[in-house]
């Protein structure tokens, strides 16, 4: 089956037709994430701006993501403990301060580099909150069965906003600047607090919630003894913290790239956005599937890794592109099967946890992860930085399937 024709499969968007809670969050969702694209691009952008240096760009991913490192823990016993959709409410109206606050630096000519990265602290304290929240709210969205399809839907309309928001910032920055970008970004986020609001509560899926707040220690505990006796869940999740900590700095990577191949505002947005374009792909491919799997998961590692490695040779923007764009298809592979996988092995009392380690592994070593993408880049070049992220993908993806059944199902 064709990307083309999976799109127009019924099958693939048979969660947006099933929920209409879902539709609206979805609805929300499609103005919302293309601003925070826009502002994704026009922050690392502003960055190189003030800096000029890779590693500073390395430095705003640590500052982005420490939150992930420090805190998702508590944010996991949060979505267990609380109530999900009044839970992503506050994330997102923080997240909309946060972008205000952006804006009105940028506009006014007083952002300075310190700012900047603790508006990018204070922005990634709001995700990480806000992640487990929304993973566990679309659970509660659509239920067990549709939750694979549904994942694979948030996914493909994330990547989707990642070709839209990329291309169209790049355009702005060209033509008026950043901050821009920045204000955009902050009214969008109107329309999936919108959606939330609209929702009817009495057709969210019940889950179990723990009457008593559990410790952070004792809840992760709790969480890692649930992982160790999963084999299924080692797996990927050891898969996903290697590939995270070498692989997933496409926030470093792809700007550092483009600083290689001198390429400027406007071509960086367009080579973004081809990223996305395959992501996209993937994601309607994964949507059209029947359900999650660790064969796919394994494919997608794989292609994901070898892609990353040919990367770290290519030396034109057009082969480039196309090489990003396969790199999406694999990426959404990839991520999209993991998160499903740990999702729909998690119990009710346990989801928001195993979630919040599943985001730790995806997004907590992204500090450390720019950072070592930076030096590499800074030190020697972007190919080294793309092949060690490659080596390292493939190392873990064979050291998973050697835990795993030899016909992997």
């Amino acid at each position: 089956m064709t990307a083309l024709e999976a799109a127009l499969d019924l099958r693939t968007f048979r969660s947006l037709r099933r929920h209409r809670n879902y539709r609206l969050f979805f609805a929300g969702q499609v103005v919302s994430l293309a601003g925070t694209w826009m502002q994704n691009v026009a922050l690392v952008w502003l960055v190189l701006e003030l800096s000029g240096s890779p590693l500073a760009v390395g430095a705003l991913v640590f500052c982005r993501f420490l939150p992930f490192t420090l805190l998702v823990l508590v944010a996991g016993a949060a979505a267990d403990r609380f109530d999900t959709r009044r839970l992503v409410m506050g994330t997102q109206a923080s997240q909309m301060v946060v972008s205000v606050l952006l804006a009105a630096v940028t506009l006014t000519g007083t952002a300075s580099l310190p700012l900047v990265f603790v508006l990018a602290a204070i922005g990634g304290v709001t995700l990480v909150f806000d992640a487990p929240g929304r993973q566990a709210l679309t659970f509660q969205l659509v239920g067990r069965r549709e939750l694979p399809n549904a994942v694979a839907l948030n996914s493909g309309l994330f990547n989707a906003s990642r070709v839209v928001g990329p291309a169209v910032a790049g355009v702005v920055i060209a033509a008026v600047g950043t901050g821009l970008c920045f204000a955009v970004n902050a009214v969008s986020f109107l329309a999936v607090l919108a959606a939330l609001a609209l929702m009817r509560e009495d057709e969210l899926v019940p889950v179990e919630r723990a009457e008593e707040a559990t410790g952070v220690l004792v809840g992760a505990r709790e969480a890692l003894r649930f992982v160790a006796g999963d084999r299924d869940l080692r797996g990927v999740l050891g898969v996903v913290t290697a590939v995270s900590l070498a692989g997933f700095n496409f926030h470093v990577l792809v700007p550092l790239l483009a600083a290689e191949l001198e390429l400027d505002s406007r071509s960086f947005g367009l080579l973004s956005a081809a990223f996305g374009a395959g992501a996209l792909i993937g994601a309607l491919a994964v949507a059209s599937m029947r359900g999650a799997s660790r064969r796919a998961f394994a494919a997608g590692t794989v292609g994901f890794s070898v892609l990353l490695l040919a990367l770290a040779w290519v030396g034109s923007p057009p082969i480039a592109a196309v090489l990003l764009v396969a790199l999406g298809v694999c990426f959404t592979l990839l991520t999209a099967n993991a998160n499903a996988l740990v999702q729909l092995r998690a119990p009710d009392h346990l989801r928001g946890r195993l979630i919040s380690l599943y985001l730790l592994a995806f997004l907590g070593l992204a500090p450390l992860g720019g950072l070592l993408s930076g030096w590499l880049a800074d030190r020697w070049s972007a190919g080294l930085a793309f092949g060690v992220a490659g080596v390292v993908g493939l190392a873990s993806i064979g050291v998973a399937t050697r835990t795993w059944r030899v016909a992997v199902p």
